[in-house]
């Protein structure tokens, strides 16, 4: 049950759907109104978690440059001695740019960052993957689950080994996240076959498809990628205008 005036606001919103995988709410599809204003910027939600927090993503890719998930051979987010070098600057470098009203609304949550196995075609299989290893912080990144869950169009794109397939174009078209404005940005989520790869969502080849790219080796243009900061806004936060849609997100206080 929620417990949350944010929460219990959003819920209202006709374009949410329950997930069937974890216990949260869902903003599926290629338009929906999940427009929310944070840091004064327009960012959008991904989902109302079942603890009341909201988990949003910046809608565009300004003031962060092309970057390496790591500047070292592993692709460990949160490795106890030398954390992924994008996991430090989001939440030190860039944490410290947002307005001290954003850092306010933020919470520190858990992470699902277990890896994965590549082209998986069981989407069950691949959230318990995720789930088997949790970071504690407050600025993070999208699962690649999140983004295969957030097309409706599940017959043809829900799993991996479907969302890769080059010949299907549709999966774009049912997708909110999908973006043309880069070619490739980068998920929290690793390989578990490869220890210098992670997942990252390429525009630029296969038309939103998920799958592994990145060598994490150095931060020379080779290895670098665009990058979609995600956060957990605080649950006592409250809705004071707006509907969700792009000419009215949600504004908070």
């Amino acid at each position: 049950m929620l417990s949350t005036y944010i929460g219990d606001q959003i819920l209202e919103n006709t374009d949410l759907e329950k997930d069937p995988y974890e216990c949260r709410y869902f903003f599926t599809g290629a338009t929906p109104n999940n427009y929310i204003t944070f840091n004064n910027e327009t960012w959008r939600i991904i989902s109302v978690e079942c603890d009341g927090t909201i988990k949003i993503m910046k809608d565009n890719f300004s003031n962060i440059d092309a970057i390496a998930w790591n500047t070292d051979t592993e692709n460990k987010w949160n490795r106890p001695s030398k954390p992924a070098s994008l996991n430090t600057y989001l939440n030190y470098s860039y944490k410290f740019d947002l307005s001290d009203k954003a850092q306010s609304q933020i919470t520190s949550h858990d992470w699902d960052i277990g890896s994965v196995t590549y082209n998986n075609n069981n989407l069950q299989d691949q959230i318990n993957d995720e789930n088997s290893s949790i970071w504690n912080g407050e600025i993070g990144l999208i699962r690649v689950s999140e983004y295969l869950r957030t097309n409706s169009n599940r017959n043809e794109c829900e799993t991996m080994q479907l969302s890769n397939k080059k010949e299907n174009n549709n999966c774009y078209k049912s997708n909110w996240m999908y973006t043309t404005l880069v070619n490739t940005w980068w998920t929290i989520t690793a390989s578990n076959s490869y220890s210098h790869y992670v997942y990252l969502i390429d525009a630029g080849h296969y038309d939103g498809d998920t799958y592994v790219r990145g060598r994490i080796v150095d931060n020379s243009s080779d290895f670098s990628s665009y990058v979609r900061p995600v956060v957990y806004l605080s649950s006592d936060i409250k809705i004071i205008s707006g509907n969700g849609s792009s000419s009215s997100p949600y504004v908070i206080e």
